[in-house]
């Protein structure tokens, strides 16, 4: 059994993949080599910074579960994951620096193709053309290209026009649209205000429904007072400690009814 799979079934899992990303960045530079085409170098290129990627990020796995398990393990095993670990950054350093390398070339190649490969066919062909004409079609022809160039200017004067009214447009509908949101934060702010002022207008109006219901609450207790006072003198008219109610008249005394047997 692999010794890195002893350790740990996950760390195995992760070994492995790395290694077939290593298997594959070898044989993906050794195509590279035999690639002529600059196209075709570049996709090739881009297929292997990929794989790149991809064993950087399963090395920091192979590292995470490395610590993970380090309280676990013995410090030999310790020492064999760490070891494991420095040689897979250093093997994946190697081939970092080899795309670096012929990405730089192949920057350099792309270059080249550009500044002689196109210019150079386009001029032999110019220069061909001008030799098989006359000097009659030559006239013509230049006459062409000319007509061309200022319907070509002229498309473009209609674009730029065509952008301006698209910008005055927008502009002024930036306007309206920020004229609109001006008046409606000033009709939030009154808003706001009607609401603060309504707020106390109820405030106070329960300080007034509280102030009446106390005076209302005295009158009933005056009135069932003063009730209460009619009440016993009319049961009790000849108690003294009551005193007589302003106003009103003291209850009718009974009359003794005398009589003369004679």
């Amino acid at each position: 059994m692999d010794p890195i799979s002893a350790v740990g079934e996950e760390l195995g899992q992760i070994d492995g993949q790395i290694t077939d990303i290593f298997r594959a960045l070898s044989n993906g530079f050794q195509k590279l080599e035999k690639i002529k085409d600059v196209n075709r170098q570049s996709r090739q290129l881009e297929e292997l910074t990929g794989k790149m990627r991809d064993c950087k990020r399963l090395i920091k796995d192979f590292d995470r579960e490395v610590k993970d398990m380090e309280s676990r393990n013995d410090p030999n095993t310790n020492r064999m994951l760490n070891e494991k670990k420095q040689s897979m950054i250093k093997e994946l350093n190697s081939y970092v620096a080899l795309k670096k390398q012929y990405a730089a070339n192949l920057e350099n190649n792309k270059r080249v193709d550009l500044f002689d490969g196109p210019g150079e066919e386009l001029n032999e062909e110019n220069v061909l053309l001008a030799s098989a004409m006359s000097n009659q079609q030559l006239m013509d022809h230049g006459n062409q290209m000319m007509d061309e160039t200022d319907q070509a200017i002229e498309r473009g004067k209609k674009i730029v026009q065509e952008t301006m009214d698209v910008g005055t447009e927008t502009a002024a509908a930036l306007k309206a649209q920020t004229e609109q949101m001006s008046r409606i934060v000033n009709e939030l702010d009154s808003i706001h205000f009607s609401i603060k002022k309504a707020s106390q207008l109820v405030k106070e109006i329960g300080r007034q429904v509280a102030t009446d219901k106390c005076i209302m609450a005295m009158l009933v207790l005056i009135v069932i007072g003063v009730i209460a006072i009619i009440i016993v003198k009319l049961v009790n008219p000849n108690n003294k400690d009551i005193r007589d109610i302003p106003g009103l008249a003291p209850p009718a005394q009974s009359r003794r009814l005398l009589w003369n047997p004679n």
